[in-house]
């Protein structure tokens, strides 16, 4: 372990670039010099943006042909070929696209290149790549401080987050500025949109507070998807591949490229099986998407419509610590005993669910200098987790004991399901003003969610006079958010750029109806909150940069929290983040150097105890002080001509300051109480890295190698070395051929083995402990990952 971190630490700093030359130039379009346009050298890690007056330099170039690429929003963008050996100055012209460009849709809530945040973006190549049916999570587990983990053990399915171990509910996540977190439970489920991914132009992590978005507060990182943009010319692809635990991932998509210079549409249909690393744990997943857009050279209007519909055997239990070296695939899920006391397994303890997006964009340039953008979106999500159940008290059903001859029955085996139905639909818009060097852009949206939650009871064994698809609970949660922000950069010297970013966010928020354990829940909420931010950009020489931010997050409770609060008791207070960021970048053209420094200082962040409600279920309890601090290093090297290196590596550490520990007692049917003093957050590893090595012997093989490491981390919050996963190392292979043919434009087949030195590990667990016979006890669930296991897949393209 040791060995691993100083490895990737020692090559961030010993690494050292060595140039002779400066390529220095002015970038201009439509008479005018272009501030902030991108100059990148292709093949490199060196990329700019002009300056104020157009201009750019690049420094310490060695001898050589450069490939130059010079972007900016509303133009055709350009590559042009340089030979180097010695200073040279070019001027660049950029042509005025015909039709506007799809970037101009999400620009509201990206980080640009000289926003004062940590962040990184990825590109649809990239995903493409990585893409071999696993969920977005795992298609993100290489940026910095990004833990993924599965239920299923193999990445499909159900599957999780976490950004410097803060969990999915605290991660804001939109596709194209639109939320797609749940509004009540503010999480995040991407097996409900499967291989979402085949549909994504590029992702961008934003790490921190980050800008403001629409949605749930990002109090961990934000994730903004952009899906697929323009593509001028027609093309047709099938993808497919099959690997270990029979999985199958099959992918069609087509476009008509651009009609008549205004008209496209692009269709995709997916559908990825498997059977999981867990018994039992299969996923069926199926999902399309369909986009038609109108393009003239002011304007688009595009329309996108998304479906996904899952249906999981259910593989959320976990396993008990004890059972983790006898038995890594055990699932209870679905278990009963049979009337001749042999042990069976519900064949249909599913989790199904289908969710329906429409989105509807309008974005209109109305002069040089302005830009309006609008779009309205509907979900609608309906579905149920079906469970079988032995030995139901009937009054806990609201159903009346039942009287069969002289015996009364007051329980019975019966199987429910617990239903969700929900609509969610908004509006969001941002107006933006771009001119010399001001930035300004004025954003934000409202949404309404409307969720029905109910049970029904589908079949018992003795029901009585009561008939089947009897429903024993219903409430409803009823969220507005409105959101309102400003965004203000201003290039102050040529090197000195200031970032102010102000939101207001209004939330009202109500519950009515019984919960599944007949409780009322009958309460509301409003929330005002203003999330202010401030970050100073200093660009130190062309090719380093220095920044600093300030940001403060309000995050109202999720519905869990309001759910099962103790009536009794403490009502949870909204939490407040308080969040610090300091970097430091370096790039040239074969390597790239960064640093950035964060301290997240949380006030009544809401976590888990041990206390209990008056119906013993845990709940949430606000914690007056808690932070989380590290330093996040990353480096890229391109080592020869075809070795490339990339890695990064966090280091870390979660505190809650002064925290009481609740357990429950058995023998007196109380709770006892333990002072802690400092402990660390639960699911936090101190140290998270990944390291990937790309060799390409030939254009077109590419072979990685990528490693990714996991520190240590505790199950809950007392720091108590009995309740830990233990640190992991994955490593795994990549291996991409590419063959052109008069058939196809291309074929491209893909090798992909996970964990290739079989490494037994735990990435997801839970714990509950108790007090009985004066002895502390504990029930926990672990969730073990799969061993080695592969991937093959065919790309058709023509």
């Amino acid at each position: 372990m040791k060995h691993l971190n100083l490895l990737l630490l020692l090559q961030l700093i010993v690494l050292i670039a060595f140039g002779q030359n400066k390529l220095s130039g002015i970038v201009s379009g439509n008479g005018e010099k272009l501030a902030g346009a991108s100059v990148v050298l292709e093949n490199s890690y060196y990329g700019v943006s002009t300056l104020g007056n157009g201009s750019f330099e690049f420094n310490n170039l060695k001898n050589g042909d450069y490939k130059v690429k010079i972007s900016f929003i509303g133009f055709n963008t350009k590559v042009i070929g340089v030979t180097l050996n010695s200073d040279k100055q070019i001027s660049i012209n950029l042509e005025p696209n015909v039709i506007m460009t799809d970037e101009i849709m999400i620009a509201a809530t990206r980080a640009k290149d000289k926003t004062p945040m940590a962040y990184n973006n990825m590109s649809g190549d990239e995903i493409a790549q990585r893409n071999m049916g696993q969920d977005i999570p795992y298609l993100l587990q290489l940026t910095p401080s990004f833990v993924a983990t599965s239920d299923a053990g193999a990445g499909i399915g159900y599957s999780s987050f976490r950004i410097r171990g803060t969990d999915m509910n605290r991660i804001n996540v939109s596709v194209n500025g639109i939320p797609i977190n749940d509004a009540e439970s503010h999480g995040t489920w991407f097996v409900d949109l499967p291989d979402l991914a085949s549909s994504l132009e590029n992702v961008q992590v934003q790490r921190g507070v980050g800008t403001s978005t629409n949605g749930a507060a990002a109090f961990g990182a934000t994730i903004n998807l952009q899906t697929n943009t323009l593509n001028k010319n027609p093309y047709g692809e099938y993808k497919t591949a099959f690997g270990t635990f029979n999985t199958f991932k099959n992918t069609i998509s087509a476009g008509t490229g651009l009609m008549n210079g205004k008209f496209s549409v692009d269709a995709r249909l997916s559908k990825v099986t498997s059977y999981g690393y867990i018994d039992r744990a299969e996923s069926d997943l199926k999902s399309f998407f369909v986009s038609a857009g109108y393009y003239t050279e002011n304007t688009i209007l595009k329309v996108n419509i998304f479906s996904g519909f899952e249906e999981t055997y259910q593989a959320w239990n976990g396993i008990s610590s004890d059972m983790l070296e006898t038995n890594r695939t055990y699932n209870s899920a679905g278990e009963y005993t049979d009337e001749n006391g042999n042990i069976r397994y519900y064949e249909n303890q599913v989790d199904h669910y289908q969710q329906d997006n429409y989105r509807l964009h309008f974005s209109q340039k109305l002069n040089q200098n302005w830009n309006l953008n609008l779009s309205a979106h509907y979900t609608y999500g309906r579905g149920y987790y079906e469970n079988y159940k032995e030995d139901e008290e009937l009054a806990d059903y609201q159903i009346s004991d039942i009287i069969v001859g002289s015996e009364i029955i007051e329980t019975t085996d019966l199987v429910n399901r617990k239903w969700l139905n929900n609509n969610f639909y908004g509006l969001i818009y941002s107006l933006n003003y771009n001119k010399n060097r001001s930035d300004f852009l004025l954003g934000g949206g409202f949404s309404i969610y409307d969720g029905d939650h109910y049970g029904n009871v589908i079949w018992a064994q003795f029901l009585g006079d009561t008939k089947p698809n009897y429903e024993w609970y219903n409430n409803n949660g009823l969220k507005k958010d409105y959101n309102i922000y400003a965004k203000y950069n201003y290039q102050i010297t040529e090197k000195i750029n200031l970032f102010i970013d102000l939101q207001f966010r209004k939330i009202d928020y109500s519950i009515n109806g019984i919960d599944d354990d007949l409780r009322d829940l009958e309460q509301s909420y409003d929330f005002n909150f203003f999330n202010p931010k401030f970050g100073i950009y200093y660009q130190l020489t062309n090719n380093q940069k220095l920044y600093i931010s300030r940001a403060i997050a309000n995050r109202e409770p999720n519905r869990t929290a309001y759910v099962d609060k103790d009536p009794n008791g403490k009502t949870p207070e909204y939490e407040t983040l308080c969040n610090w960021e300091l970097g430091y970048n370096y790039s040239s053209s074969k390597l790239s150097l960064s640093a950035n420094y964060y301290f997240m200082n949380y006030k009544n962040q809401l976590v888990l105890t041990g206390e209990i409600n008056d119906v013993g279920a845990p709940i949430m309890v606000n914690v007056d002080k808690s932070y989380r601090t590290g330093i996040e290093l990353q480096a890229g090297v391109q080592i020869t001509n075809n070795i490339k290196w990339n890695g990064n590596t966090t280091l870390s550490s979660n505190k809650i300051k002064d925290f009481t520990e609740h357990v429950d007692n058995w023998d007196t049917w109380g709770q006892e109480t333990f002072k802690l003093g400092t402990t660390n957050l639960a699911f936090s590893p101190n140290v998270v890295a990944n390291s990937q090595f790309i060799f390409s012997p030939l254009k077109s093989l590419n072979i990685a190698f990528v490693s990714s490491f996991v520190g240590k981390q505790f199950i809950d919050n007392t720091s108590n070395e009995d309740r830990i996963l233990e640190n992991y190392l994955i490593n795994n292979l990549k291996i991409d051929y590419l063959i052109k043919t008069n058939l196809f434009e291309e074929i491209k087949f893909h090798f992909m083995v996970n964990n290739l030195f079989n490494e037994m590990y735990e990435s997801n667990a839970w714990v509950y402990s108790y007090i009985y016979g004066d002895k502390r006890y504990k029930m926990d669930g672990y969730y073990p990952q799969a061993g080695t296991h592969f991937m093959l897949g065919v790309d058709f393209k023509f």
